[in-house]
């Protein structure tokens, strides 16, 4: 994806879009395609200090100046209160292919500059390649450096290290932490400075959600290399955590990009946008130190790995993208964590157990393992290490466990309290529960037949009993169309509890169409999936509430407790898109019109790759139109369910 001058003629234009490398161990870096940091969690390196969480910004940026005789061009952009360094302004190109790759071009000096993590590592490498011109010039490189939680921001009161310089880096010691941040460079010398700081980097984004704006950052020195008359020249900085290491350059991004292009040859999809987000699911695959396995990352820059994201992402991230051991592994861990019949909900990662305050994860995970049975036919290792899990939980949802999670007389499964969030709108503010929804919840019910359903097609092919789930399930199937089909709004109810039966008008309904084993079917099924279309569709995913409905609000944005408060109340969630498409194409009978038309709602992805978080998709979008993208620029199940219903219900059906 290449971009150029006409994406960035004003600053405002150029930090619309921002890119994202990652280390397969939740560290991260990420920045803008002009190269000025708007967010807290931007910066060259994100650390994780205990993978995939403790994620530490250590390495801001790089500040760069070219000295051509005694003429200075500086080639940052940064933002303080008041002032603008319009460095972009000798921004030529901005490519990612796949490595963001910054093009300056100043007098006859051309400067490509190419950002890459090394895989597995806490640690970054700036390649840069130098063509100077006939004068020759000077590169000074200023790196700023912090040591915080990628949640807050730095004053340059906290930011005290002790320093050891080296002939071309430096050494900083963090007194509160064990092992030292180093920077260095292969080629030119290394001016310490004591005491120097960046005050008051401005932060837009975090500015515009109502956050703390302002950071400062340390100087620990210069790095200055001197580029002869004609010449060509390569460097390269390395920094990171741990002991003081040089890489080569040219060695990592050459196998950066073949691991990359590895994972898209083993995928097998020919079509360009197939393989952009196979890319893409490689962001969130990572490894957790704790269980020693795999899991998913929910999204970036700020969420960590969650129990019901990692199932719902699983069989678009790892299973359309032919990482079959991947999960494998996941499954087999989430395993191992089985409680009460229940799955965790997240892993804290201070030495407590797993928190399980969710209903619809265990469910959840019935469909991943089913979705993996259908790519994989491994009904030996279903069989040996998850059935016993999925028998515990069906038989704890039967009789009941925590948060008052159980089956009514009528078979429908009734979850929470006034106090609790247990589903996927689980937004809480303080006291303040944004969409209550204790009590029989629509796609809880759904996934509660899907997973009665799952459960006796493995127990057939087991040679086990089964009947007893297919009479659940049928008992299951009755009582939901019963209760839950609204005929004045010819849709289903979202919610019933002791209040009544909520008839907004959500999303959460698809569900009852979407997954593999239905719980409505025929003209029903047909009439939910139009009025979701008519309501709730806005082109890169599902509104989670209707604009007719009370309470709707069609901007995310503002403070926290504004948009929370729009959280699920409008706002449009990228995942939902995946569901509803698998559902259109069903009630369609899978005639190739309905595929054909499937391709059509796709196809705003395609031109969002080149938006917001390059090459990836966010986690949500205004309601209301031009649908602006929200929240986490990169979300695992947005990424899943996109790619999982373009292999699914266009390409291959």
């Amino acid at each position: 994806m290449e971009f150029g001058k006409g994406d960035w003629r004003t600053f405002e234009q150029g930090i619309q879009r921002e890119w994202l490398l990652t280390n397969g161990m939740g560290g991260f870096c990420s920045s803008t395609v002009i190269g000025a940091n708007t967010r807290r969690y931007h910066g060259l390196l994100a650390a994780s200090l205990k993978a995939p969480v403790k994620r530490h910004l250590i390495f801001s940026k790089v500040d760069e100046s070219v000295v051509i005789n005694d003429t200075t061009y500086d080639l940052y952009t940064n933002q303080t209160p008041g002032h603008l360094s319009k460095g972009y302004h000798h921004l030529q190109r901005f490519v990612i292919d796949p490595i963001p790759t910054y093009v300056y071009a100043v007098e006859d000096v051309l400067i490509e500059k190419r950002i890459c993590m090394v895989y597995g590592q806490n640690k970054v490498v700036i390649v840069y390649d130098i063509k100077s011109g006939a004068k020759g010039c000077k590169l000074r490189i200023a790196p700023l450096v912090n040591f915080r939680d990628h949640h807050f921001n730095s004053v340059s009161e906290h930011l005290k290290f002790a320093q050891k310089a080296q002939v071309r880096g430096t050494v900083l010691n963090v007194p509160y932490y064990e092992e030292d941040i180093f920077i260095n460079i292969n080629e030119g010398t290394f001016m310490q400075q004591d005491n120097v700081y960046f005050h008051n980097m401005e932060y837009a984004v975090e500015k515009e959600r109502g956050l703390h704006f302002l950071e400062d950052h340390y100087i620990p020195g210069i790095f200055e290399v001197t580029v002869n008359p004609e010449d060509v020249k390569r460097l390269t900085i390395t920094a990171g955590i741990g002991q003081w290491e040089q890489c080569d350059g040219t060695e990592v991004l050459a196998f950066e990009t073949q691991r990359i292009f590895s994972l898209m040859e083993n995928a097998g999809y020919q079509d360009e946008f197939a393989k952009a987000l196979v890319r893409a699911c490689d962001h969130f695959i990572v490894e957790r130190e704790s269980t020693h396995s795999k899991t998913i990352i929910a999204g970036y820059p700020w969420f960590t790995d969650w129990g019901r994201d990692t199932m719902i992402a699983l069989p678009g991230l790892a299973l359309t993208s032919k990482r079959y051991e991947d999960a494998k592994e996941i499954l087999y861990t989430f395993s191992l964590y089985i409680k009460d019949g229940l799955v965790p909900n997240m892993f804290p990662d201070t030495g407590q157990k797993p928190l399980y305050n969710t209903v619809d994860a265990a469910l959840w995970y019935f469909q991943a393992i089913y979705k993996y049975l259908q790519y994989t036919k491994n009904y030996e290792f279903v069989k040996r290490y998850l059935y016993d899990g999925l028998k515990e939980i069906i038989r704890s949802y039967k009789e009941g466990t925590h948060y008052h999670i159980k089956s009514d007389q009528d078979g429908l499964i009734y979850a929470g309290d006034e106090s609790t969030q247990l589903t996927w709108m689980d937004a809480k503010v303080d006291d303040w529960v944004v969409t209550p929804r204790h009590g029989k919840a629509v796609e809880i019910n759904a996934l509660w037949y899907n997973a009665l359903k799952i459960m006796s097609h493995i127990a057939q092919h087991n040679q086990e009993e089964y009947r007893e789930y297919d009479d659940a399930a049928n008992k299951v199937r009755k009582a939901f169309e019963r209760e839950f089909w609204n005929e004045e709004k010819q849709c289903l109810f979202d919610v019933i509890n002791e209040k009544g039966k909520d008839d907004r008008v959500r999303p959460n309904q698809i569900f009852a169409v979407s997954l593999d084993f239905p719980v409505i079917e025929g003209e029903k099924a047909r009439k939910i999936v139009s009025v979701v279309w008519q309501q709730l569709y806005a082109a890169y995913g599902l509104k989670s509430l209707s604009p007719l409905e009370r309470g709707y609000a069609g901007v995310h944005t503002g403070d926290r407790v504004q948009r929370d408060g729009a959280y699920h109340q409008g706002t449009a969630w990228s995942w939902l898109m995946g569901h509803f498409i698998s559902a259109y194409r069903k009630v369609s009978g899978y005639s190739e019109q309905s595929r054909r038309i499937a391709a059509k709602l796709i196809a705003p992805f395609k031109d969002h790759l080149r938006d917001a978080c390059i090459g990836s998709i966010s986690e949500i979008f205004d309601g209301d139109e031009p649908h602006t993208p929200r929240g986490c620029f990169a979300q695992a199940w947005g990424v899943a369910e996109v790619l999982r219903a373009y292999v699914e219900d266009v390409v291959r059906r």
